[in-house]
C-alpha cells in the first residue's frame, strides 16, 4: 500500500488540475441529473462526493471517475414514483449496492472483458457525438433543461435535433460570447507550443476559461445589463454553508419498506444496469488510457457496491464509471486515481464553502469545456481508422453510434452489442476446420481438419458443408489437432455419418470420440 501511496502521489502536479477540471465538469452534471431523476438536488452531490472519495480508493481503476449517472435518470424517476418515497428509493440503493458486491465475489466481472472491441469505440464516439450536440444549446444559452441529459428524446418533448433548432432561434449573446471566448481559450491554452512554459503546462485550460467566464458575466452586470446571463443558465448549488445545514439535509433508507416487493425489484434492476454500465466505461476508459493499464473488474464491481450502499445510506443517488468526468480527467491530464478523489473532496468543499462563488459560474464556459471533450472522443479520423479495418469492425462501429444517439447508452449498446455478436458468430461460423481434396486411387477424398476448439457456435458451419459434399465421395473428418470438439458438434458429425450412405458417401473419423447420436436413425 506504501509503495502504490508513493506512485499516487508522485504525479500530484498532473492530478491535482485534472481533479480540479473533473470537479468543475462534475459539478453541474450532478446536479442536472438530481433534477432529472426528480430527486433531492443534493443526493446527485452526495454520489459524486461518494465515488469520488470512497470509490476511487477502493477501485483498481487509474483514471475512472464514478458519480451519478445520465443513463439511470429514467430509472430513478421511475423508481421513486413506483415504491412511493425517495427514502424507501434508498434502500433500493442500499439493496443494489449490495448486490454489487456480491456479483463482485462471485466474479461477474469477467463479463466486461466479452465487449467487442468496435462496439466500445462506437460508444466512445457516440457519447462524444452526444456531448457536442447536447451542449450547443448551453453554449448558446439557450437551453433550460438539465445540464446532464444523454437521451434523444428529452423531458420538455423536443429531442436532440428539435431543441439545436430551437436554441438557434433563441440565442443569448452574452451566453455565447462566454461560451466562445472560453472555448478559444482552451484551444490556445492547449497549443503544444506553450507546454513549455511552467503556466500553461501545470494549469488547466478548462479553469482559466471557466474563470474568465465568470469574470466576463461580472463585467456584464457592470456595463451591459442587457447581456448578463440569467439565473437558469448559471450554476445552480444549494445553499448549506455549516455543517450542522449539511447533516440536516441528509436522510436515512425508510427501513420499514423492507416489505414493499417493489423495492427488490428496483434494487435488481439498478444493479444489474449500475454494473452493465460500469463495465463498459472502465472497458471504455481503459482502452484511451495512454498508459493502457487494465482495471481489475472484479475489484470494481465491489467498489461501487460498496459506494452504492454508502450513497444510499445517506441520501444519494445510485452511481456508476461515468464515461463524460472519465473522459475529461483523461484529456486534462490526470495519471492516477488521485484526480478522482481531489475531484470529490472538492465536491464537499464546494457545498460548504463555494456555493455562492460557483453559482456565478456560467453553463456556456463550462458547456465549451464538454465541447472539446465530446471533439476528442469522436475525431473524425477514429471513424476513418474504423472503416479501413473492413466491414466485420465498421458496421458494428456505426451501428453503436447511431443506436445510442437516437436511444439513450444503454438500449444503444444494447444494440450494438447485437450486431456486434452477429459478426463474431459470422466469424466462428467461416473458421472450424479446414478443408482439403485429396486424390486418392483416381478418388476424389475430401478431407475436414478440424480446429483446434471447436464449440457448439461452429456446428451450424461443418453442418452445411457436409451437405453440401457431392455425392460418391469420400470424407475423412480429421480431429486428430482437436484439443476440444462440443458435443453438439460430435453428435451431428455423427448422426451425418449414418446418413450419408444414403448418398454413397464414405464417411472415415479420424481422432473423433464416439457418442450415441440423438439423430442417427
Amino acid at each position: 500500500m506504501k509503495s502504490e501511496n508513493q506512485s499516487i502521489f508522485k504525479n500530484l502536479s498532473s492530478d491535482l488540475p485534472a481533479g480540479l477540471v473533473v470537479f468543475l465538469v462534475a459539478l453541474p452534471l450532478c446536479l442536472g441529473i438530481s433534477l432529472a431523476s426528480g430527486a433531492p438536488l443534493l443526493s446527485g452531490i452526495i454520489a459524486g462526493v461518494v465515488g469520488g472519495v470512497v470509490v476511487s480508493l477502493l477501485s483498481g481503476s487509474s483514471l475512472s471517475v464514478s458519480g451519478p449517472a445520465a443513463g439511470l435518470t429514467v430509472i430513478v424517476l421511475n423508481g421513486i414514483n413506483k415504491v412511493g418515497s425517495f427514502e424507501a428509493f434508498q434502500l433500493a440503493v442500499v439493496i443494489a449496492g449490495v448486490l454489487q458486491l456480491v456479483l463482485g465475489f462471485l466474479k461477474a466481472g469477467i463479463i466486461g472483458h466479452y465487449f467487442p472491441s468496435s462496439v466500445i469505440k462506437g460508444m466512445l464516439a457516440a457519447i462524444g457525438l452526444t456531448l457536442i450536440l447536447k451542449q450547443i444549446p448551453h453554449f448558446l444559452g439557450a437551453d433550460k433543461d438539465f445540464f446532464g441529459e444523454m437521451e434523444f428524446f428529452q423531458f420538455d418533448g423536443r429531442n436532440t435535433f428539435t431543441e439545436l433548432g430551437y436554441a438557434f432561434e433563441h440565442i443569448e449573446v452574452g451566453a455565447l460570447i462566454i461560451g466562445f471566448v472560453s472555448l478559444l481559450i482552451m484551444l490556445g491554452w492547449d497549443n503544444p507550443r506553450l507546454k513549455k512554459y511552467a503556466l500553461f503546462k501545470f494549469v488547466p485550460s478548462a479553469l482559466i476559461a471557466v474563470i474568465i467566464g465568470l469574470g466576463l458575466n461580472f463585467f456584464y452586470n457592470l456595463n451591459a445589463p442587457n447581456l448578463v446571463v440569467g439565473a437558469e443558465h448559471l450554476v445552480q448549488l444549494p445553499e448549506m454553508n455549516t455543517w450542522d445545514k449539511l447533516v440536516g439535509q441528509l436522510s436515512m433508507p425508510n427501513w420499514g419498506a423492507f416489505q414493499n416487493p417493489d423495492v427488490y425489484i428496483l434494487a435488481i434492476t439498478i444493479a444489474i444496469i449500475a454494473s452493465l454500465e460500469t463495465l463498459l466505461s472502465v472497458e471504455a476508459v481503459d482502452r484511451i488510457d495512454p498508459m493502457k493499464r487494465v482495471t481489475p473488474t472484479n475489484r470494481e464491481l465491489k467498489a461501487q457496491g460498496v459506494g452504492n450502499f454508502i450513497s444510499g445510506m445517506l441520501g444519494g443517488l445510485p452511481m456508476t464509471a461515468v464515461i463524460v468526468r472519465s473522459s475529461a480527467n483523461i484529456n486534462s491530464g490526470g495519471k492516477t486515481k488521485l484526480s478522482a478523489f481531489i475531484h470529490g473532496v472538492l465536491l464537499l468543499i464546494s457545498v460548504l464553502f463555494l456555493s455562492a462563488f460557483l453559482n456565478q459560474i456560467p453553463l456556456s464556459a463550462l458547456a465549451a469545456v464538454l465541447l472539446l471533450v465530446g471533439f476528442k472522443l469522436t475525431k473524425p479520423s477514429l471513424y476513418i481508422s474504423q472503416f479501413k479495418l473492413g466491414w466485420e469492425q465498421f458496421i458494428p462501429f456505426i451501428v453503436t453510434v447511431l443506436a445510442i444517439l437516437f436511444t439513450d447508452l444503454l438500449v444503444g449498446i444494447s444494440i450494438g452489442l447485437a450486431v456486434g455478436v452477429f459478426f463474431i458468430l459470422k466469424a466462428n461460423y467461416k473458421t472450424p476446420y479446414f478443408f482439403h481434396k485429396e486424390n486418392h486411387n483416381q478418388n476424389e477424398v475430401i478431407r475436414l481438419q478440424l480446429s483446434e476448439n471447436v464449440s457448439f457456435l461452429n456446428k451450424a458451419s461443418i453442418l452445411l458443408t457436409l451437405h453440401h459434399l457431392p455425392d460418391n465421395c469420400e470424407v475423412i473428418v480429421d480431429g486428430s489437432k482437436s484439443t476440444f470438439i462440443d458435443y453438439d458438434v460430435l453428435d451431428a458429425i455423427q448422426s451425418f455419418k449414418v446418413n450419408a450412405k444414403e448418398r454413397n458417401i464414405q464417411v472415415h473419423l479420424k481422432d473423433i470420440p464416439e457418442v450415441v447420436s440423438t439423430n442417427a436413425h
